[in-house]
Parts: C-alpha cells; structure tokens; sequence
C-alpha cells in the first residue's frame, strides 16, 4: 500500500512539472503596430509566474479578443514565454460605392464591424453586408446587392470597398384583412405602422416595405386583440404579395376566436413569503373579475405585486403567470416563488457602435451587485426596447467566475434613429400644414432633439425641442424648448407674436399618477386691430413674463391611444414668477371611457379653465379662454362668448361637456366610416377689462352625428348638428368637414 502511495505522489509531481514551468523571460515576436508592453497589459503576462497549459490557453483567449491579432501562438521553454503574433492588416479607407447620399454613407459606416484604421477581420464582411442589405431594407430597398473589394496598398494596409446596387424601393400598393376580423378595417388600419403609398406620401417611411415593419404590424393587431379580449387571435398568414411592378400588396389573414373573460384570480405564493403581505391583491382582483380579458390588465396586476415586493424589502422573489382557459373564461393564477440565491458580478454591454453605454445602463433595473432574478433582467430588457432606438436586444446569461454569481452579455443591433414627417389638412375651418424633423438618439446619447413646424389659417409657429429622456438616470424626462410664433386673429381684434423659451419635466409620482414641472419665459408683442374698440386697444403693447406651471394627471385609461374603458383627471396651474401683467390660470378636465356593448362605446368629458389677473391687472386678449371646435361643435371656431364691437374677445372662464356614443359597427365594413353621436354643451363668459360688456354667461348646447371615414386622399371627418341653445352674438355651423392625410 506504501508503494503504490510514493508511485502516485511522484507521478503527481511529475505531471504538474510537465504541465508548469515558472517564466522568468517573456519574448513577443511579429508585433509591428501593436507594441511589446501593450501585449503584455493585454495578455497579462508576467515573470516570476507559473505557467500552465490553462493558463496559456487564457493569454491566447485575451489576445484574440483584442482583434489586433489574425494569429497567435504561445510556448512555454526552458523559462521563456514565447508569444508569435501575425497582426491583421489595417483597413486604410472604408469606400462605400452606388450610394449618393453622404448621409447614408456615413449611417453605413457607424453600423457595420469594420472601421477605418482599425483591423481587417475577414470574417466580419459577410456579416457587414448583412448589415448594410437590412439598413436598405428597412429604408423599402429589398432587393439590394451589396459586394466588397479588397485594394492592397501596401502588406500591411488594404483599403476596403463595398460596391452598392440598391434597385428600386418597394411600396406598400393596398392593405387588406381577410378571415375572422370581428373588428373593422378601419380600425385595423388605425393600429398598424403600415400605410397604403399615394404620390403625395413621399416622406413617409411607412409606405415603404420592410420585413420589420410586417413584424410589428402583427404585433401590434395581436396586441390590440388580446386587450380586447380575444386570447386565442392567430394572425395566422399575412403574405406580401409582389407584382408585377415590384410593389407589394400586404394581406393580413386574422382569426379572432373566442372573446374571454376573466372568471377568477389566484395568488399561488410560496410558504416561505407571508401571505398576508399579497392580502391586498384581493381589492384590485374584485374590479377585474368578470371584464373581458386583457394582457395590460395582467402587466398591471404584475406591477402590484412588484410593488408589494419592494415595499417589503424581498429578494431574490420569481414570479410568472398562468393563464387557465374553461370554456369562454380564463382563470389568471401568479405564482410567486423565492429564485436562487444569486447575484450578478457583472454585465457587459455589446454592439452599441453608435450609443454610449450609459444611455443603457441607464434604463437597467438591475446592477452588479445586485440579486439576480429573470423578472429583473426580462423588465430591464423591456425598457431598453422602449427607447425605440435599437432595432433588437438580445441578452445572455453565463456563470460567473463562482457558482453564486452570474454574468449578463445584453447585445443591441443599432438602427437608424433620425424621422422626417408632415401633414396637411383643410376644412371648414381653413387650412392647415405641419412640419418634424426629429433625431431620437442625438450623439449616441438617447436624447430627442425635434423641430417642429406649424401653419394654419390664422397662426404660424416654430418650436425647437431637447429632450433627456433619463436625465441624471433618475428616471425623469427632462425637456427644454425654444418656440416661435405669430397670431393673425382678426375675428377676435388682435394679432401678435410670442417668442418663448422653457425647461419642463415630468415623471410617474405614484402609480398611475403622473407629475409634470415647469418653467418658462415669454416675450409678446400685441397689436389691436384699428376696427378695435377702445378699451381693447389699450392691451396693445410689449409684454414679459417668467411663469411656473405643475400639473397632475390620473390615468385609468385601458390605453392611452383610441381608449375603450377607464378615466383620465388632469389639474394644470401656472403661476408668474414675474410679468408685467401678473395672472393665474387653472383648468380642470375629467374623460371616461366605457364600452357599453361591443356596439356602442360610451364617452363622456368634462372640462373647465380660468384664467384671473392679479393685483388689480386685467387679462390680456391673447391669453383669453375659447373652446376649440372639438369641445363644443356646432359652433364657429373662437366666436362663441363675450363680444366687444365686432369681435369676440373670449372669456375669463370656459367650460365644456361631451357626451358621445361611439358606434364602430353601424354602417358596413366596406364603407370604411365610423359614426358617432354626441351631445355637447358650452360656457365661455367674464370680462375683466370693461365693466360695461355683457359677459356672456349662457350655456350653449347642440347635438348631431359625427362620421369619420377614410377616403382615398386620407381620413376624412364630417359633423352634421343642430343647436339645442345659443347666446344671440354666438356664430353657429350646422356643418363642419376636415380633411387630413400625411406625407
């Protein structure tokens, strides 16, 4: 027994000498560009170190992750570390060819691999066309052909070409939904990304096809059908049909299924939690049990219980969802469950050519350091893709350098960011025209920065928009914005032209609450028309103001953009910090939404606005209240209130009420209308510049049918209404047509 011991002891010595040997002289051959002393801080390598074959393998993964390096070899003898390198040659020039657009030149050179004096990687050129074809496609050129060149210019240096056919652009010639809709067309357009291309449209990314756009178009109709309950939807075979002339014709194959309801929920939580802490669940449950099925509903209930989570310091928490169908309801079940025990050492951040890492790290809510859960990780991944700057992310969880730690790769795929849109409109009101160009990652560092341009009958107006999404990664949006903008009202007696400038922001206080600040100045220039009676062309003049404004909003909305249950209550103040005509103004407004049957959606709104001078000061003519024609219809724009001569001046105070009845499925599919019917009532009144003019204080009333149909040139709205009641200097119109459409 002695024997074999003293065998295995010396064979065990002999395999670690062969295995091992201490350096005590480093030699590095073949390095040209890349010098001794920078192989060694990359490769790590040191004297006076034990060698293994691990350990080698280790300097070879360090040196090939650098990408200075097309080979490398690494040899312990006789004490010497040797280290053979073969550097890749340098790209000199990246030539990009058959694009005329510098724009787009350079677009192509910050999202491929390969840089200008960086290291040619033969293996990176597929995977760069690849890239440069998908930015094509996403700009409608699909059938793009893209080659590269290789110039040498001497051994080391090589000037890289790629050669670009871009061929046509494909656009989107007709979108049809074909199959168990259960839901309008007109309203299924309203939800896609996708539009239909006419000659006017020639800003309009969204006639133009790509692969990507038909990705979230179905998500966005399978989205939108679960929220309204449709569980089992299947958007089983959309096709892009291509003719003759190379354009495509989308078909959009929906099958609804049934439409569910949710008929219980059940907290499953593990024994080691206190149960009572989930206890208040059961009050949000009551209001959701019974309604039809919805995943925001979910997403909501899920948000509760990450808040009960936090509030009571767990971690290490799991939790996920089932969703158990009986016949035509669904039973929702949570299973909370305590994870492992890990926690994370570190992440690395991949990709992001173009935007800096903090602009990520920024939207993650989990940390190194921090207790590793897949929910963490699923949320963080969520509000990165929220920033709609990056066309994929992607994350990867590998173990970390012990088993309770873990290392987070999350890999984004950049993509064009900048948007140009306009749109135009006429009516019986006049005119209009409006104008954006925006940037959504200005610098790579995810602020929006946005121009925008508006015309109409009676106005012109400019504004320059900066916006820090996360400002100071708190979380917050900070905005900042320069505005101009000129009035021509001669109904109402003035004309005018305001320039401002203001910093404003705005988060979520509690949940559902939302929080807005702000700060602004104004300079206005007012000038009376000579047909103005006395008393108002004493408010010619310059004026300046430093004003302070909050707000609060509640939302209960199902969803923000065409709601069919819930309520939203808004609160807004400003206040001067220093004006030559100190006032105060307040509004106040209430909308509910309820879906009555799946025939008629309920609306009602409520709204009221002051505005009050202070220190003895009257209100000017330019900060006047009015009701816009969407909030008392009927009626002719600005000319429902007080009058002073020939014009109406508007109020102190205004306030309005709409009741409405949504009926998307009165008149057939193929008529594309929607038709409503509504009931409104009014009040603009109080004049605090002139005692002897009739404030006006009378509520107005009407009621008539709403259509709202898309036409070939774009949607289309018309009002056919009758006045209930009327002040005897208030304008009326029993007819009223808009037309809109975008380029």
């Amino acid at each position: 027994m002695l024997k074999i011991i003293i065998i295995s002891l010396i064979y065990i010595f002999s395999f670690s000498n062969l295995s091992a040997e201490i350096v005590n002289k480093i030699e590095i051959v073949g390095n040209k560009r890349v010098s001794a002393e920078t192989v060694k801080i990359y490769g790590d390598l040191k004297i006076n170190k034990n060698y293994s074959d691990k350990d080698l393998n280790l300097i070879l993964e360090n040196l090939y992750s650098t990408n200075f390096f097309e080979d490398i070899r690494a040899e312990v003898s006789n004490g010497v570390l040797k280290i053979n390198l073969t550097e890749y040659p340098i790209i000199n020039q990246l030539i990009i060819l058959g694009e005329p657009s510098n724009k787009y030149r350079e677009e192509i050179k910050k999202v491929i691999k390969s840089k200008e004096k960086d290291s040619f990687i033969k293996s990176n050129i597929s995977s760069d066309i690849e890239t440069i074809k998908s930015l094509y496609s996403s700009l409608g050129f699909n059938f793009t052909n893209v080659k590269s060149k290789i110039k040498k210019t001497n051994k080391n240096r090589l000037d890289l070409v790629f050669e670009i056919e871009k061929g046509e652009v494909t656009r989107i010639t007709k979108i049809s939904f074909i199959g168990d809709k259960k839901i309008k067309d007109k309203r299924l357009r309203d939800i896609i990304a996708s539009e239909e291309y006419k000659f006017w449209k020639f800003i309009s990314r969204n006639t133009k096809f790509n692969q990507n756009l038909l990705n979230l178009d179905i998500r966005l109709l399978t989205n939108y059908y679960k929220s309204m309950g449709y569980y089992d939807v299947n958007i089983s075979s959309n096709s892009a049909e291509i003719k003759k002339s190379g354009n495509v014709e989308l078909i959009y194959s929906i099958d609804s299924g049934k439409r569910y309801s949710i008929s219980k929920i059940i907290t499953n939580a593990d024994q080691v939690f206190d149960k009572n802490i989930f206890y208040s669940l059961n009050k949000n449950y009551k209001k959701i049990i019974g309604t039809y099925y919805s995943p925001f509903k979910v997403k909501k209930l899920l948000e509760e219980i990450d808040e009960l989570i936090e509030n009571n310091n767990l971690q290490f928490v799991e939790h996920n969802v089932e969703e158990i169908i009986e016949g035509d309801s669904i039973t929702i079940k949570f299973n909370i469950f305590e994870g492992q025990r890990v926690l994370v050492e570190r992440i690395n951040i991949l990709g992001n050519n173009i935007t800096n890492e903090s602009v990520i790290r920024g939207e993650l809510l989990i940390d190194e350091g921090d207790p590793f859960t897949d929910l963490g990780l699923e949320k963080s991944i969520s509000k990165i893709k929220s920033r709609n700057i990056f066309k994929n992310v992607s994350s990867k969880v590998i173990d970390g350098s012990s088993p309770d730690l873990k290392t987070i790769e999350i890999e984004v795929v950049e993509q064009p960011t900048g948007e140009i849109s306009a749109g135009a409109g006429i009516g019986t009101s006049g005119g209009s025209f409006a104008f954006t160009v925006k940037e959504n990652n200005w610098l790579g560092e995810g602020k929006r920065v946005s121009f925008d341009m508006a015309v109409d009958a009676e106005s012109i107006a400019g504004t320059v928009n900066y916006t820090d999404p996360n400002y100071d990664l708190l979380g917050n949006e900070l905005n900042y914005y320069v505005s101009s903008k000129s009035n021509d009202k001669p109904d109402r007696g003035f004309e005018n032209s305001i320039i401002s400038a203001g910093i404003s922001t705005a988060f979520e206080q509690y949940r559902d609450i939302y929080t807005n600040l702000g700060i602004s100045a104004a300079y206005d220039d007012l000038r009376t028309d000579n047909t103005a009676s006395a008393s108002l062309k004493k408010q010619s003049g310059d004026f300046t103001e430093l004003t302070a404004s909050y707000g609060f909003r509640y939302d209960k909305r199902n969803r923000a953009f065409m709601p069919t249950n819930g309520s939203i209550i808004s609160f807004q103040q400003s206040l001067p910090l220093y004006a030559d005509k100190s006032f105060i103004d307040n509004s106040f407004s209430v909308s509910s939404y309820k879906t009555l049957n799946e025939n008629v959606i309920g609306a009602g709104k409520f709204i009221v606005s002051a505005i009050n001078g202070l220190n003895d000061e009257d209100v000017r003519i330019s900060k006047r209240k009015t009701l816009s024609s969407s909030r008392l219809r009927g009626f002719e724009k600005g000319k429902v209130g007080p009058v002073d001569g020939l014009d109406h001046v508007g109020g102190n105070y205004s306030a309005a009420v709409n009741l409405e009845a949504s009926m998307p499925n009165l008149l057939p599919d193929s008529t594309n209308t929607d038709i409503a019917f509504f009931l409104d009532f009014g009040n603009v009144w109080g004049v605090d510049y002139d005692d002897t003019i009739d404030d006006s204080n009378k509520w107005r009333s009407s009621t008539g049918v709403a259509a709202s149909w898309i036409s070939p040139l774009g949607p289309m709205t018309f009002i056919l209404s009758t006045n209930i009641s009327k002040a005897s200097t208030d304008e009326t119109e029993g007819f009223n047509f808009n037309l809109g459409t975008t380029f």
